[in-house]
């Protein structure tokens, strides 16, 4: 069993999306001064809340909660009931199952804290745990951290087709060989696939057969192109008490700066959560809590238009990325590129660190995400427009003078 040294090591948090830049200065213009290609600097590693505002009304439902007072400020661990019960009739609506806002729903501190929650409520020391590569880097880490022992499961995701890739074989060896718990986002984040609704049905007719708790991250599940269709998990499953959705307004609606996140499931899971929240942060903050109250409630027509911009981004960077001969899946839902980079004359973290000092772009190494991922990088495209297309094409020049 590895040492407490050994597990903070593993978290590698120094190498977090965007956390070295933040370490190392305050403002992105004194790290990003070279001048080897000029352009207004960009940080792929996060979506900017500058370009894409936050949801109409939240600052108003935030300042609402302070004027509440100690009500708003001490909810229940599990958050206000009265904003559960709310979020319970839009997330059944929108899932296609029912949600017990008493029982069955928890208020988070971020869906960061969620995915926290539900892994060490369901994952013990020497536990084997199915994940998916690549997938959301929290998951392999916080597995390691318990103690969990992972077994992976491969995604090809290159096919640009109508299935995600999943090799559902493995998945179904990675139950035989003793899984207990199986992790993954749905639409999988870094690469931006949906998973077809047959894929879904087989996950959970795999999960009800074995009896494994699945942790199933939706955090993008609203933020879809193309009309793709969508299947929650939790709509197909016979055993809805063992599945974890996770679920929070964050890049979407650009409220990450308020660390929201709920997770909904069976109550027995629900209730570990809560005990384990009342003794890491008490609560997710509680003013915070009443932004919640805009969720799923913004005005008519905001959410098409907040997708149709992101669409149009999301075209426009894959056209430069393919006109460059540069691999990329063309993401169904989500606001991720992972591009695949050719063979380069120079380590690939080298060329991480030249990206952001000689053309000023910030982008998430792909081994964040999977160790078959060496070669590529995950850009998240909700920024400014204009910024996000020069910075594309200088992350080309830069490709082509290291090949």
């Amino acid at each position: 069993m590895p040492s407490i040294e050994e597990k903070f090591k593993a978290l590698a948090t120094d190498n977090a999306p965007g956390q070295e830049t933040r370490q190392q200065a305050g403002n992105i213009d004194e790290l990003m001064r070279g001048d080897f290609l000029e352009g207004i600097p960009v940080d792929f590693s996060h979506g900017d809340v500058d370009a894409f505002t936050p949801t109409p009304g939240s600052l108003d439902q935030f300042l609402a909660g302070v004027e509440v007072g100690g009500q708003q400020a001490y909810t229940e661990y599990r958050g206000a009931l009265s904003i559960r019960k709310q979020l319970s009739k839009s997330l059944e609506e929108f899932t296609g199952a029912p949600v017990i806002a008493d029982e069955g729903l928890i208020i988070t501190t971020g869906t960061q804290g969620a995915l926290f929650l539900a892994i060490a409520s369901t994952v013990s020391a020497g536990d084997k745990v199915a994940i998916v590569q690549p997938d959301y880097f929290a998951n392999r880490k916080l597995v390691q951290f318990f103690d969990g022992v992972i077994i992976p499961v491969q995604l090809q995701y290159m096919n640009n087709g109508q299935s995600a890739g999943l090799d559902l074989a493995q998945l179904r060896g990675a139950f035989e060989e003793g899984a207990k718990v199986f992790i993954f986002s749905n639409p999988n984040n870094p690469t931006g696939v949906v998973y077809a609704a047959d894929e879904v049905q087989e996950i959970a007719n795999l999960a009800d057969e074995f009896g494994a708790v699945v942790i199933a991250d939706q955090l993008y599940s609203r933020l879809r192109y193309d009309d793709a269709t969508y299947t929650h998990l939790r709509a197909v499953t016979k055993q809805p008490n063992n599945v974890v959705t996770i679920m929070g307004p964050s890049k979407t609606e650009s409220l990450s700066g308020y660390r929201l996140g709920v997770a909904f499931g069976g109550p027995q899971i629900i209730e570990r959560m809560e005990k384990l929240q009342a003794i890491v942060s008490l609560r997710a903050a509680g003013y915070n809590q009443a932004v919640l109250r805009t969720w799923f409630n913004e005005p008519e027509g905001w959410m098409a238009e907040r997708v149709r911009l992101h669409q149009v981004i999301r075209n426009d960077l894959i056209s430069v990325f393919q006109t460059a001969g540069l691999e990329t899946r063309v993401p169904q839902a989500g606001s991720y590129l992972f591009p695949q980079l050719p063979t380069l004359s120079i380590e690939f973290n080298d060329f991480v660190r030249l990206l952001r000092h000689q053309a000023k772009v910030i982008v998430t190494p792909g081994t964040e995400f999977s160790p078959h991922s060496a070669a590529s990088i995950r850009l998240n495209f909700s920024q400014d427009h204009k910024a996000a297309i020069a910075a594309a094409h200088r992350i080309v020049e830069m490709v082509n003078i290291y090949r």
